[in-house]
């Protein structure tokens, strides 16, 4: 007789994903509402968190807006870029791994 799921002693591994964090890179072109906007619809920040990042953006030249698993990353990256392409603007995101020197 067939073992149901509970009966088995078996034990499968379960590892925590690698996680990957989405850098969002400053230009002279997109406008800083649009990466508020962007960082309020798709990484979900609160307006006064978004403004913050978006002005270290600015001044630094880039910034951390997240860490995920990479298809996660890789899916708000993606999606972030088609919002400003969608609108006109140049906005660039990379994916890196979190334990990479950033």
């Amino acid at each position: 007789m067939p073992r149901s799921w509970q009966q088995t002693s078996d034990r499968v591994g379960v590892e925590t994903p690698e996680r990957y964090k989405v850098i969002m890179h400053n230009d002279d072109f997109t406008t800083m509402d649009l990466v508020v906007l962007i960082l309020l619809k798709i990484f979900f920040y609160n307006p006064a968190d978004a403004r913050a990042i978006m002005m270290k953006i600015h001044t630094e030249g880039s910034a951390v807006v997240g860490t995920y698993s990479y298809d996660v990353a890789v899916s708000k990256a993606r999606k972030a870029i088609r919002m400003a392409r969608d609108k006109g603007y140049p906005l660039n995101l990379t994916v890196e791994p979190a334990d990479s020197d950033y």
